[in-house]
């Protein structure tokens, strides 16, 4: 086995994992001093302030498989004690030049020359700039005057998402010192040179996005400035760059119906801990004349959607559930309609993205949070046990929190404790419980 070290080699890096993901993957456990991206190899390097760091954190990622947008990576002691200077040149261009290689990640909006151009022009003037496809992403090499601007750009922008939750920038030094720009178009600019020809034939360098571009040039990407964006870039980005099989991200009814409910067993504050899994609760609404039937309003379109793709299906107190788009935009207000709008135990007010990629449907394993800092194991076994068989279960810390893994025989089983518990207090603390896309503890 490889003796201990500092640094920690990470395997499994796909593309679409950027620097960001991996620095809080190990930031609970200490300082990292260094990371570098081995792109070639789908893998990275990272430093961390000492020994005992590393040590901790791949004793925890032992036990808990890290696992970033829906892909396991694999961690372990790297043979190099320190990162050097030769290191990192494997993984980018380190030495200062003033063109850039940029690579963009989470692309969900169209990226053209102009676009880039209003990114990158207010730390220097661009003199060129040339886009292209390759099997990493879509990627663009940008020339500056001078190589001081080039500098000012990679250490401002490095990282940085163009549009809110999308659309990363991972940005190096390009060993090129001259770009050839042949024409003026979406793809290529020469800005010192205005009057090269448009090219009118041949094939465009940007992905096809079909339908996709219609539906989210209409939601709220504006150029540049690094705005706050619709929703629909935050869930897609939390997705790893896309959106799940199945979500059409198109939906724009918010008001879902659930029927088939078991009504001796269900209430509203139940269907409010389960279906604000998937997004932010307006109010919801159980149907007097239809006591298995209920309305439930979701902050917007894709919540909703995702509601209705997770959960449709799902085993509840002995009933499967079928769950639907409602045919009404939303639910009027009544002295029947359960008011959550401003519900603090709504999820998505906070780490929206976060939240977004832990959607799922329903498993055999929760996930608890917000425990009380001197909980055992036994005292959550026992608050959870009237819900099913506990196959499983584990307490841990992380950030200093206690948190816990509970496995149940059956989805069903998780989803009553999770409806039942969600929210509840345990010796004064209101706990929180999701599901968990572990297979094992």
């Amino acid at each position: 086995m490889t003796e201990p070290s500092k640094v920690i080699h990470v395997r499994n890096v796909g593309h679409e994992i950027s620097e960001n993901d991996l620095l809080q993957l190990f930031q609970p456990f200490g300082v990292i001093t260094k990371l570098v991206m081995l792109r070639a190899k789908n893998q990275a390097l990272l430093q961390m302030q000492d020994i005992p760091s590393a040590v901790n954190a791949l004793q925890f990622y032992g036990n808990l498989q890290p696992s970033i947008r829906g892909r396991n990576v694999y961690v372990q002691f790297s043979s190099h004690q320190e990162l050097t200077t030769m290191d990192q040149s494997q993984g980018r261009g380190e030495e200062p030049n003033r063109v850039l290689l940029v690579t963009i990640h989470h692309m969900l909006y169209p990226i053209t020359v102009d676009v880039l151009h209003q990114v990158f022009s207010p730390h220097g003037f661009v003199e060129k700039i040339v886009t292209f496809q390759k099997s990493a992403g879509f990627q663009a090499l940008i020339q500056y005057q001078t190589r001081q601007s080039a500098v000012i750009a990679r250490s401002t922008l490095q990282g940085r998402n163009i549009y809110d939750g999308c659309c990363q920038l991972d940005i190096q030094f390009s060993n090129l010192d001259e770009l050839q720009v042949n024409f003026n178009n979406d793809r290529s600019r020469d800005f010192t040179n205005p009057n090269l020809p448009t090219e009118q034939k041949g094939r465009p360098s940007q992905p096809n996005y079909g339908d996709a571009g219609g539906m989210y040039a209409g939601s709220g990407a504006r150029a540049v400035g690094f705005p706050q964006l619709a929703n629909a870039a935050a869930i897609a980005a939390a997705f790893g760059g896309g959106l799940p099989p199945g979500i059409t991200g198109t939906n724009d009814k918010c008001t879902v119906l659930v029927s088939n409910l078991n009504p001796d067993r269900i209430d509203e504050d139940k269907l409010f801990n389960l279906f604000s899994i998937y997004g932010n609760i307006v109010r919801i609404k159980l149907l007097r004349n239809k006591p298995d039937h209920a309305l439930i309003q979701m902050g917007d379109g894709f919540q909703a959607e995702l509601a209705v793709h997770f959960l449709k299906g799902a085993m509840l107190f002995g009933k499967r559930l079928e769950v639907n788009f409602s045919k009404h935009a939303n639910i009027t207000q009544g002295p029947d309609t359960h008011e959550y709008a401003n519900s603090n135990l709504n999820r998505f007010n906070r780490n929206a993205a976060k939240n977004y990629r832990y959607c799922c449907s329903p498993t055999k394993m929760i996930h608890l949070s917000t425990l009380p800092q001197d909980v055992s194991e036994e005292e959550i076994v026992s608050l959870l046990e009237e819900h099913g068989n506990i196959v499983n279960s584990k307490v841990f810390e992380m950030n200093g929190k206690k948190q816990a893994l509970v496995q149940f025989e059956s989805e069903e089983q998780a989803t009553e404790a999770l409806v039942c518990k969600h929210a509840t207090s345990l010796s004064g603390s209101i706990i929180r419980i999701s599901f968990s896309q572990l297979q094992t503890i």
